[in-house]
């Protein structure tokens, strides 16, 4: 996967500019985030990489490298 592309659509997902999101990024400390994002980011998940996760197992992940690894490991 390519790591810059899904920062750019995690940020699409989140209305907001990629600059400064790196992988190390802990999504849940920005200031965009909120309930609507969450739910953005898990169709965002679900629409361009198929991939369905349970709310358990988002709650695990801290940061844009995590989900990188989930999505990743479920291919």
């Amino acid at each position: 996967m390519n790591t810059t592309e899904f920062i750019e659509k995690f940020a699409e997902a989140l209305d907001m500019d990629a600059t400064g999101l790196s992988v190390e990024t802990e999504f849940r400390t920005l200031k965009e985030w909120d309930s609507i994002s969450y739910l953005s980011v898990i169709a965002m998940m679900d629409e361009e990489y198929e991939i369905q996760i349970e709310n358990a197992e988002f709650k695990q992940l801290k940061t844009l490298g995590n989900i990188i690894n989930y999505i990743e490991s479920r291919k």
